[in-house]
């Protein structure tokens, strides 16, 4: 195992480190990320003049949108090996400039057909990218500051909708007809090509690993070193050494489910909340512009991008995971279950703000169990395994969301479904969290020290 810095005070070398590691990598991330639910909002947006221009009912949109989910499932966990072996920088680079493009061709696409065939290859061309950053993260910083920088990674996503939001809305609005294309078809290539250019960029900002950073001092690499092969060396070995062995263990597996009722309500408002909010019209009788629907779609999202990032700081001083991920989970799947039932738009507004903040409270801080049972060689594997498996909620709930609002013509029946998964995602993980703690020692003390430097990097 390799030692600590021998030249000056450890506490400073951390503070600096981190200090370049919240400076240097977050905001590239936070940037990719934003990216990409940008690219994930649009479909949303677009459906509202999209789905008639091109002929596409509820049900057939609501497949279309869950495609996306089976390309990305099948190529998830082989991008992730692969970026392992072959170098972030490189692969994740390749993964953004490949959606990009597949993103912008959308705004060619002329029926089913090829609305499905664009949304399975933008799953493959995107496969691999999430769980990649959360392994990239994992060779950067200990587990006391993940759950802090997560937040902030993951806090792009309801930012993208906060900010993409109105855009789409004002494109949608004013810029149908723009150089003889249909305001749904500018969307899709003002997201999809600043996404591959990005994607060029990122091969020079991001370095892989610490080693290769020219920014870091040679302390701060040993430190970073040093601090990594610790927690390693304390990871829990159930899930075994090998991808294989990840791949069957029954905690990932679980995990897997976990997140699967997690995702499940960020993807229903992420693809349905601008049609639900559009339904005004029929439930409360009120009747919004393009516009109007996009800054009201934005609230939720703005709301979550507010409190997420404090509550993961919260956590992360008193790693309180759990506590965190099972209360936020049940919040929100209360909240969502009693949108559809009251009387008033601002309350339903209200309520699924509740559900967004909730959701991403606990979706950055459920990233901070899965490390505690892979091992370095499983990580990868492991990761993708969650990563795929929990996100092919994103394919069930859109395609059934579609065809149930086509059967009963609300979103009723879709809401309270996704909040019952959500509910019991929660009780699962407060379970697999009470086998853990019966299962396992106590820890030793040697990470409270480093949880003061990290409480102090942000300040």
């Amino acid at each position: 195992m390799t030692a600590p810095p021998r030249t000056g005070s450890p506490e400073a070398t951390a503070h600096s480190a981190y200090r370049k590691i919240f400076r240097r990598i977050v905001p590239v991330i936070m940037l990719m990320y934003l990216l990409a639910w940008l690219d994930r909002v649009n479909i949303g947006f677009a459906a509202l003049t999209m789905n008639k221009d091109i002929g596409l009912s509820d049900t057939a949109f609501g497949l279309g949108a869950a495609l996306f989910f089976v390309g990305y499932f099948i190529f998830e966990v082989p991008s992730n090996v692969i970026m392992e072996k072959v170098g972030a920088r490189m692969w994740l680079a390749r993964i953004m400039i490949t959606w990009g493009l597949v993103s912008a061709a959308t705004a060619f696409v002329v029926g089913e057909v090829s609305f499905y065939a664009v949304r399975i290859l933008l799953g493959i061309t995107e496969a691999g990218f999430f769980p990649g950053v959360l392994l990239y993260l994992t060779f950067w910083v200990p587990r006391a500051l993940r759950g802090r920088i997560t937040a902030l990674f993951l806090m792009a996503a309801p930012l993208a909708t906060a900010i993409g939001a109105p855009i789409a809305s004002l494109i949608l609005a004013h810029l149908d007809g723009f150089l003889g294309l249909k305001g749904w078809q500018v969307l899709f290539l003002a997201f999809g090509l600043p996404t591959a250019l990005v994607g060029v960029a990122v091969f020079w900002l991001l370095p892989s690993k610490p080693a290769d950073a020219k920014w870091l001092t040679a302390d701060e690499k040993a430190f970073l070193h040093h601090q990594l092969a610790l927690e390693q060396a304390d990871t829990d070995k159930d899930a075994g050494h090998s991808t294989f062995s990840a791949l069957k263990s029954p905690k990932v597996l679980a995990l897997a489910f976990v997140f699967f009722g997690i995702a499940s309500g960020s993807y229903l408002l992420n693809f349905f909340l601008p049609q639900v909010v559009a339904s005004f019209k029929t439930t409360y009788g009120i009747s919004l512009s393009v516009t109007q629907i996009g800054l009201i779609s934005a609230i939720p999202f703005l709301c979550a991008a507010l409190v997420m990032y404090f509550a993961a700081r919260r956590s992360d001083r008193t790693q309180k995971r759990v506590v965190y991920v099972s209360g936020g989970t049940v919040i929100g799947a209360v909240a969502l279950a009693l949108s559809p039932f009251v009387g008033n738009p601002v309350l339903a507004i209200v309520l699924l703000s509740v559900t967004a903040s909730c959701v991403y409270i606990a979706l950055p801080l459920f990233w901070q169990l899965p490390p505690r049972f892979l091992t370095a060689a499983s990580a990868a594997a492991g990761i993708a395994l969650i990563n795929s498996v929990g996100n092919l909620s994103g394919f069930v709930w859109p395609y059934a969301t579609g065809a149930l609002k086509a059967t009963t013509g609300t979103f009723t029946v879709a809401f309270v479904l996704v909040a019952a998964t959500m509910f019991i995602a929660a009780v699962a993980v407060i379970a697999l969290d009470r086998s853990r703690k019966r299962q396992d020692n106590a820890r030793p003390s040697r990470e409270e020290p480093e949880l003061e430097t990290v409480a102090r990097v942000d300040r």
